[in-house]
């Protein structure tokens, strides 16, 4: 059996498209058409990811991205809409998204991006620990909780997954290139350095005592970034 997808859409004819195509692909497609469906469906099944459309009847695809993110849930999120305008790139990534695709969009295109989404999830975490712990930092795995110095952090899930890529790799420079690999597919419209660099300023903003002299999440001047344990 393909993996699990939950398309939420109120456009009877792109439902039609998609389920069709998606199937085809050897993706198996629930629907739901409003939000309150959407959000019953989540409660009852398990999903491995979603496809959010952004305006609907009774509400925003933003709204069941942020109650699924806050309730610990970190299944790859994707939204659908005709909204192109920056400022909903930027509010569906806040809300928690990974990706964002423009309608109308070729059918390819979505299917790489809910492969690569779903290959960097597959990607096998460490068993022999359910925790990353660096010093004064503390990553429940299992929980996607981050405690740092005992105190519970409020992070996005880009800023979740950045952190989780740094803390592991501790004390190592990681390339820009190896992170926007890691965090978003390469052809995404909005992933560029920018965007990187927004994600970093902003956990420093959470993780750091001076942002502006950071001490953990340091910045190797044309290479990356490194997390560096801080000993009290």
């Amino acid at each position: 059996m393909g993996n699990r997808l939950l398309l939420l859409e109120d456009d009877l004819s792109l439902i039609d498209g998609l389920q069709y195509s998606l199937n085809k692909y050897g993706f198996e497609l629930e629907i739901g058409r409003t939000v309150k469906e959407a959000m019953e469906l989540i409660e009852k099944n398990t999903y491995d990811l979603l496809l959010l459309d952004v305006t609907l009847p009774d509400g925003t695809g933003f709204m069941v991205c942020e109650e699924v993110r806050k309730r610990g849930n970190q299944v790859p999120i994707i939204f659908l809409t005709a909204l192109d305008e920056e400022v909903n790139v930027i509010r569906g990534l806040d809300s928690g998204g990974d990706d964002y695709i423009t309608k109308p969009f070729k059918l390819g295109e979505l299917c790489s991006r809910i492969r690569a989404l779903l290959r960097r999830v597959g990607v096998p975490k460490p068993t022999s620990s359910t925790a990353l712990v660096c010093g004064d930092i503390s990553i429940d795995l299992l929980s996607s909780r981050v405690l740092l110095r005992g105190k519970l952090l409020e992070l996005t899930s880009a800023e979740y997954r950045l952190l989780c890529v740094l803390v592991r790799n501790a004390g190592h420079v990681v390339s820009r290139s190896i992170i926007l690999d890691e965090l978003w597919d390469q052809a995404g419209e909005f992933v560029d350095d920018n965007t990187l660099s927004v994600y970093v300023r902003r956990l420093r903003e959470k993780l750091e005592k001076d942002p502006s002299h950071p001490e953990h999440l340091i910045t190797v001047r044309g290479f990356g970034y490194q997390w560096k344990e801080v000993l009290e």
